[in-house]
């Protein structure tokens, strides 16, 4: 890990997901206030959206350039929502210079899978008929990237782009990398009780609505960027997805972060963040214009 990555891993004394009286509704407060807190840029507009029953928000930067980023907020599926991630929407708006729309989509416990991908759903059919013009692109990170990625498969032809960061794609939590474990700061304990909370049954954990690894529809996505991490127990199973994605023969980038641990792309402290934020805008930016 590089030094600033190693000290942030060191320093984090947070209480796990799988410790004895772990508060999920209180840890979701926590984490709005935490990053609502943080100084944040500024953008044209900032618009709370009905999307046909579902929250989003929708920021537009200053000259905005056609087409809408819709993005999927990562936690686990079950943590943050779009207050969390409000930093980094606002980020992604300028640098991409297109409108974000950002989906608050429906998590466990209170609604387990297909509920996310079934919001994202809704949120395209909202697009299709009433919504800001596209061209649109598909935009996530872990939890989120899983989203974005199942919102293409189920929705081929509608975005242009797909642009995922360390995407969480594999319950069964199959490869090498999850040796990075908890000495990177996911462990897979973790991983294994976001999927536990996330799928309804043994069944849902083959279902490539949930396991979109396991799609047989890779060929229909967008073309598609991919970011791993190297410290990332999730690394393995993101750059096989853009392994099968391109094999399928869709234009395909897959990046690995040297140095990094999963979560850093939303931080702005850590040095990598910006770099990848501006890749992921020039990616949307190349398909978009």
């Amino acid at each position: 890990m590089y030094p600033e990555v190693r000290t942030a891993v060191g320093a984090d004394t947070s209480m796990a997901v799988t410790d004895p009286g772990f508060d999920i509704s209180a840890q979701r407060e926590q984490a709005r206030v935490a990053a609502l807190a943080e100084p944040r840029e500024d953008v044209a507009s900032v618009e709370e959206v009905d999307a046909d029953g579902v929250r989003c928000r929708l920021y537009t930067p200053a000259d905005a350039l056609p087409g809408v980023v819709v993005h999927a907020h990562g936690g686990g599926f079950v943590l943050n929502d779009v207050d969390v991630h409000d930093g980094v929407c606002r980020r992604l708006t300028n640098r991409a210079r297109r409108r974000v729309l950002s989906v608050d989509y429906r998590r466990p416990p209170e609604a387990p899978f297909p509920a996310a991908p079934d919001d994202l759903d809704t949120v395209v059919g909202w697009l299709r008929r009433e919504g800001p013009a596209g061209p649109y692109a598909a935009h996530g990170d872990s939890a989120g990237a899983n989203l974005a990625l199942v919102a293409a498969l189920r929705n081929p032809g509608f975005f242009s782009a797909l642009a995922l960061v360390y995407p969480f794609l594999d319950p069964r939590a199959g490869s090498a990398s999850w040796a990075e474990g908890a000495a990177s700061g996911f462990d897979p304990a973790e991983a294994t009780w976001y999927w536990q909370h996330y799928a309804r049954t043994e069944a849902d954990l083959d279902d490539p609505d949930l396991a979109p690894l396991l799609s047989d529809r890779l060929h229909t996505v967008p073309p598609t960027f991919v970011a791993t991490a190297e410290h990332d127990p999730l690394r393995d199973e993101g750059e096989e997805l853009a392994r099968r994605i391109a094999e399928s023969g869709v234009e395909t980038v897959g990046v690995r972060c040297l140095g990094q641990v999963h979560g850093f792309w939303r931080h702005a402290h850590f040095t990598a963040s910006e770099p990848l934020l501006r890749q992921v805008a020039g990616w949307l930016d190349l398909h978009l214009s």
